[in-house]
């Protein structure tokens, strides 16, 4: 449920608004002093801020200033300035909107509506989304290091982990044991590079259906393992 500020002196207009927006679902909060309003706009997680001009404490056109210098939440200013000059200041200094009183509550109810609906598919198109491996069977997201087979989800250790992946991204590419050793365990081969194979056995036991007839992780007998897509 969307939470909303209404940071408005007038107490009979913040009430209305207040009133309108509990109607349509919103969780509701009013701040009638500027200066409170923006220490909680600041502080608090609200999603969208209905703010007056004419303020005690601090005015409109300053706390949108502060709130925009810090966060991307939508403000809609609500003023009974009417002169344009008044909503090219605000608009400048950040503002989303600005509605003029007396206002049509439906209308202030619609336009908040579509602020938050456009300010949400801004913000989850803005979150990466995570890198996804998918082959036959198999899907490996390498943001969360999760791995599924045939939908049932396995664990692996860290090393399992970087050494399936690692293969998956280069498919149909042999690699030596002392290749892969180096590229997993970042270690010159002069290590024990049996772990290696020790690795691809339980790598095998989580993803092959027949470990006896590996279908992803092949052997090359005298060179070291290819994974075939």
């Amino acid at each position: 449920m969307s939470r909303i500020l209404i940071i408005e002196d007038e107490e009979s207009i913040a009430e209305l608004e207040k009133d309108y927006l509990e109607l349509s679902g919103f969780t509701v909060e009013i701040e009638n002093d500027g200066r409170k309003g923006l220490e909680k706009s600041l502080t608090e997680d609200v999603d969208l801020i209905l703010l007056d001009l004419m303020l005690p404490g601090v005015d409109g056109f300053e706390i949108c200033k502060t709130i925009r210098s810090k966060k991307n939440t939508p403000v809609i200013i609500v003023s009974a300035k009417r002169d344009d000059i008044d909503k090219i200041r605000g608009l400048g200094l950040g503002a989303d909107d600005y509605i003029t009183k007396p206002f049509s509550p439906s209308e202030m109810v619609a336009r908040v509506k579509a602020h938050l609906a456009r300010y949400q598919r801004l913000v989850s198109n803005s979150k990466p989304e995570n890198e996804i491996i998918e082959v036959r069977g198999i899907r490996i997201d390498k943001t969360a290091r999760r791995v599924w087979v045939n939908g049932e989800e396995k664990n692996f250790t860290t090393k399992e982990f970087d050494l399936l992946t690692f293969l998956a991204e280069n498919p149909n590419h042999v690699f030596t044991k002392e290749e892969l050793f180096r590229e997993i365990w970042g270690m010159e081969s002069l290590g024990d590079i049996a772990t290696v194979t020790v690795h691809i056995k339980k790598i095998r036991e989580k993803i092959e259906y027949n470990t006896a007839k590996p279908q992803y992780i092949e052997t090359i007998w005298g060179v070291g393992y290819r994974f075939r897509v």
